[in-house]
């Protein structure tokens, strides 16, 4: 199921925010529940109540998105149509409320991502006969693999899964935010991330520096002073190498896609990986953006992504 990129929407930067801004997202009705985490914590977890024996799949979102992000608006919506179940949890922090634990989310989060899938495998225990899939989108693509690569065959609970727009080079992907016209991601994102950093200051005062965190222009600065320090990692440059996918997709058990398009803003073409381990398959389109792939005439929609996440899934191509 190859991609190709509508002619009236050219080029990587139109690819990726036409979609997120432009398009009207499908209606979708979720259900909410509050879990708690392992560490005293919380998330919230956003659910599509299917057919019992169809297929379930959760949803990883991106840096600082959510359930009401247009790709997971998108997927589940196709989910609900197939009758499948779905669920997209968000990281600490991203459902609306701030969460209570000095640590927020980062790329590298796979212990986070392996106690949510292991608690949905429990669950769905009385349902052994439907298909349980993850996948993962932008950062939450990008952790889901080092799960996936860091538990090999302990991952086999889920039957497949997909990665899309994933930073599997985070200091290739990071270097390319800080330049140009690409520093408009960047602003975007640190216009929600500094207020959270303030809130998280009101819960645990000195847990970092505000004037420093206040003054980052780019995500290797916020980074270094915030996201790196608290999730263990000595500063960014160790936290951009050791929590890339890049370096485990070689361990990876589970039959897995993986989606980038070589004109993807975040991720320059040249720091995608050529190889993986056999059961990863590479899907590096020319086209698509960052979690774009706008498909159809004016005004376009955001269903092709889905439908190849599906195909993949079950097993189609």
């Amino acid at each position: 199921m190859k991609y190709a990129a509508p002619t009236w929407l050219p080029g990587g930067h139109l690819q990726t925010i036409f979609p997120a801004t432009c398009i009207v997202k499908p209606q979708v009705a979720y259900r909410r529940e509050r879990w708690r985490a392992p560490d005293g914590d919380f998330i919230d977890v956003d659910f599509i109540d299917g057919q019992a024996d169809r297929p379930f799949i959760v949803l990883f979102h991106g840096l600082e998105g959510s359930s009401d992000s247009h790709y997971a608006r998108a997927l589940m919506a196709h989910v609900a149509a197939l009758g499948w179940s779905g669920a997209v949890p968000h990281f600490r922090g991203c459902s609306g409320e701030l969460n209570h634990a000095p640590r927020f989310y980062h790329s590298g989060d796979a212990q986070e991502v392996d106690w949510i899938i292991r608690r949905m495998a429990a669950e769905r225990n009385n349902k052994p006969s439907a298909k349980f899939y993850a996948a993962g989108v932008s950062l939450g693509g990008n952790a889901l693999l080092r799960w996936l690569g860091e538990s090999q065959h302990q991952a086999d609970i889920v039957d497949a899964a997909c990665a899309v727009s994933a930073p599997l080079d985070l200091a290739g992907g990071g270097a390319a935010l800080s330049r140009g016209l690409n520093r408009i991601y960047t602003r975007v994102f640190l216009q929600t991330l500094k207020p959270k950093c303030l809130q998280k200051l009101n819960q645990f005062p000195g847990l970092f520096d505000r004037e420093t965190m206040l003054r980052a222009r780019n995500l290797y600065e916020f980074d270094n002073i915030v996201t790196a320090p608290l999730h263990g990692y000595r500063n960014t440059d160790d936290y951009w190498d050791r929590a890339s996918a890049k370096h485990v997709l070689s361990d990876i058990t589970v039959p897995t896609l993986v989606l980038n398009a070589r004109n993807d803003p975040f991720l320059p073409p040249q720091h995608l990986p050529q190889t993986a381990s056999r059961h990863v398959t590479l899907d590096y389109p020319e086209h698509g953006g960052h979690v774009g792939f706008v498909a159809g005439g004016l005004p376009g929609h955001i269903n092709w992504l889905p439908q190849r996440m599906q195909t993949f899934l079950e097993g189609l191509t």
